[in-house]
């Protein structure tokens, strides 16, 4: 058995998306373009409705995935499928746009805190032009476990302890943990190895991962291998643990769209363009 370290850290930069909600952007900046099959990390906190009060009104997708964990508040999600839902504090949506769609996801609150992740997941070739679909994930549906005294894990993908994430039929075959750690609690989990992983401290002042010291609001890259050890720090804290099968394909972006080639995202600005979303 290997044990994982941190190869490399990033840390959020200020960003705003939809109709100018304010988040802070993790993996899709400058720091850190993508870790293959993660195109974006975005976390959004804030108590004061203005920052996030107007939503993301309408606007399309093609060839990935994206994945909202909300940690607090409510988010109303409709596309132009008829599809509709409701986002709560613990639950999770993961939506496949695959061949496209076009949706929104808007607050169904006017003052509060709005608290939560979204993360973009590449598909493979493949799987570009499938039909779309959405895991809409309540949090009473998802399992947690507690591996050591002091260790409380969320399971939203993958297997840990006897539990199986609610996540299915994902090309990528994801991990996605929210770990709670108490103060100087530690755990030794298994990853897939050959998954690209990372670790993100949302909650509390720091954590340990692979034995190094990750700071709130950082992101560690871990290399290869398949454990990972986890300690709380001097006071609780939790990390968002997620890891995903590379793709190793060509990544052309435009936007809204993530495709394998140029041409293909012309076709796909032409397809939105002509209403065959």
């Amino acid at each position: 058995m290997t044990s994982r370290t941190i190869t490399r850290r990033v840390r959020g930069m200020p960003a705003s998306d939809g109709a100018g909600v304010k988040l802070h952007r993790v993996i899709g900046q400058p720091q850190l373009d993508m870790l293959d099959p993660f195109l974006m990390l975005d976390e959004f906190r804030s108590d004061q409705a203005g920052d996030y009060i107007a939503g993301f009104p309408n606007h399309p997708h093609r060839g990935f995935e994206t994945v909202t964990y909300m940690l607090a508040g409510r988010m109303r999600h409709g596309d132009n499928q008829g599809n509709s839902g409701l986002l709560e504090p613990g639950s999770v949506q993961w939506m496949t746009a695959g061949r496209g769609i076009v949706h929104s996801e808007m607050p169904e609150q006017e003052d509060g805190l709005m608290w939560g992740f979204q993360l973009w997941v590449n598909l493979p070739a493949s799987d570009k032009m499938c039909a779309p679909r959405y895991q809409d994930i309540p949090a009473a549906e998802i399992p947690e476990v507690q591996p050591a005294p002091g260790v409380t894990m969320r399971v939203i993908a993958g297997e840990l302890e006897g539990a199986t994430g609610p996540v299915s039929a994902v090309a990528t075959q994801p991990v996605y943990l929210d770990v709670a750690l108490a103060a100087g609690a530690e755990t030794s989990l298994p990853l897939p190895a050959g998954h690209h992983a990372f670790a993100y401290v949302f909650d509390g002042e720091s954590a340990q991962v692979g034995g190094q010291a990750l700071a709130r609001g950082e992101l560690g890259v871990l290399d290869q291998g398949d454990t990972l050890v986890l300690r709380g720090g001097e006071q609780a804290s939790r990390v968002l643990l997620v890891a995903g099968r590379p793709l190793d394909e060509p990544v052309a972006k435009y936007g809204p769209f993530v495709m394998n080639t140029p041409r293909e995202i012309q076709q796909a600005v032409a397809d939105f363009q002509a209403g065959r979303f």
